[in-house]
């Protein structure tokens, strides 16, 4: 089944079909993106949340939306057993060929194949604005981490103020289409991103989720001005 833009957002099926497209074709260029998007920030702001994570030698660790493995790799670095898992298998042939110090798995986030309780952490970056069902995904990550256990997130944020979101998306847009041309001769390619920005709940929307759905002691950090943010959150006990 193709689904376009435009019906990407329909419904969680399609959104998960636009998805996994979408991240096939990329793949091979993520890394690129990424960097382009956050303005050279990027291996800077997943720095920041693997220092804050407090990664503890021994602990059991899941990044999801793992991508090509940087946060999965730094957090394996500091000494966790620590999973990868991304929907997009190619863009895990990209993690391990970069490091084997942390194992990669084909999986959904709104599926998460463990047992409850399994993980002292959970990690993700730009994964939760990807999934098709953010309440499944939140409930998922809740169930396989232990009591107390962590999580942090690293997103684009919906910024609230009409004007700043306005300028924001308009500025994704264009530099999206352009990349798209460039790299795939398709401007919709990543014009996805902003797409979903504006179907995302923003920073303070997911942090009420959070709360709503068995975590304490959330927290946002914003970053660049608050058009990114850092979540932090607590498995509830």
């Amino acid at each position: 089944m193709t689904v376009s833009l435009d019906s990407a957002f329909d419904n969680p099926q399609a959104k998960r079909t636009y998805v996994r497209k979408l991240f096939a074709t990329i793949a091979d260029r993520y890394d690129l993106i990424t960097a382009v998007l956050s303005y050279g920030q990027d291996q800077r702001w997943k720095a920041k949340l693997v220092s804050i994570a407090d990664v503890r030698r021994g602990e059991r660790a899941l990044d999801l939306a793992a991508g090509t493995g940087d946060i999965a790799i730094a957090v394996a670095a500091r000494g966790a057993k620590t999973i990868g898992l991304d929907i997009t298998h190619r863009m895990l042939q990209l993690a391990h060929a970069k490091s084997s110090a942390a194992s990669f798995i084909t999986g959904d986030m709104t599926s998460l194949p463990f047992r409850s309780s399994s993980f002292d952490l959970v990690t993700t970056g730009y994964g939760l604005r990807n999934v098709p069902d953010l309440n499944t995904a939140i409930d998922e990550i809740a169930r396989v981490l232990k009591p107390g256990g962590r999580l942090l997130s690293l997103d684009f944020n919906r910024p609230e103020n009409a004007l700043v979101r306005s300028v924001y998306l308009a500025y994704l847009t264009v530099v999206g289409s352009t990349l798209g041309w460039i790299l795939h001769r398709d401007p919709d390619t990543y014009r996805y991103i902003p797409a979903s920005i504006r179907r995302y709940p923003g920073a303070r929307g997911v942090a009420d989720r959070l709360a709503a759905r068995g975590f304490d002691h959330v927290t946002v950090i914003p970053l660049l001005f608050g058009l990114m943010s850092l979540h932090l959150a607590e498995r509830a006990r």
